[in-house]
């Protein structure tokens, strides 16, 4: 009896074991940004509202991105230098997530006065890829310059002295379902690509009920 009840003591230990270690193993991203303490509660960075016009010509606002998980970044269409990088490099996030109804893609252009609506869809046909799942925007200069700065962490300047005549940051930003960054990456880098593609499965796991 002394040996079997030492078993079954052994075996729960196991299992207790096995349940922390995954528990430990577990990755969770982390919340980016400034924080704030009110009280007892712990306020992360947010992304702003906002509202742009994209390659279809419908209005994307922070609605649109209602509980879904979204990668955005910063680029202009005639852009010379890094943004043709960049694209091939979402176009492999864009076909990882084909299956995967809640994850979005949000491209700010930095040069709307050159990029409305019409180039944009063009431009769009030529990647080959569904606003329903990919939407390119644009708006008001001041706005697409604000929120890139004061939300998304990223930089953006119009610079004569640079090809293309603009500046701007390659980083893709992960946004969780509560607006908060959760991954910057460098979207010029493949293996800090695959790193996004993989989290966006991690990040997707903290939603699994």
């Amino acid at each position: 009896m002394k040996n079997r009840s030492s078993y079954i003591l052994v075996v729960l230990l196991a299992i207790v074991f096995a349940s922390c270690n995954g528990q430990k193993e577990k990755k969770k991203l982390p919340i980016m940004g400034r924080t704030e303490i009110d009280g007892t509660d712990t306020i992360h960075h947010t992304i702003a509202d906002f509202k742009f016009v994209d390659q279809d010509s419908n209005w994307v606002s922070t609605e649109t991105f209602t509980d879904k998980i979204y990668v955005a970044d910063f680029f202009f269409t005639s852009c010379p230098t890094i943004c043709p990088v960049m694209k091939a490099q979402m176009l492999r996030v864009y076909d990882s997530i084909q299956n995967k109804s809640d994850v979005l893609i949000l491209s700010h252009t930095i040069d709307p006065k050159h990029d409305t609506v019409a180039v944009l869809k063009e431009f769009a046909d030529r990647l080959g890829v569904e606003s329903s799942k990919w939407h390119f925007v644009t708006g008001e200069k001041d706005d697409i310059y604000k929120i890139g700065q004061t939300s998304y962490m990223v930089s953006a300047s119009e610079d004569p002295t640079e090809p293309g005549g603009y500046i701007h940051s390659g980083a893709f930003i992960l946004v969780d379902k509560g607006r908060r960054i959760r991954g910057l990456y460098d979207g010029t880098k493949p293996d800090q690509v695959d790193r996004l593609i993989n989290d966006i499965d991690v990040l997707l796991q903290e939603y699994e009920k």
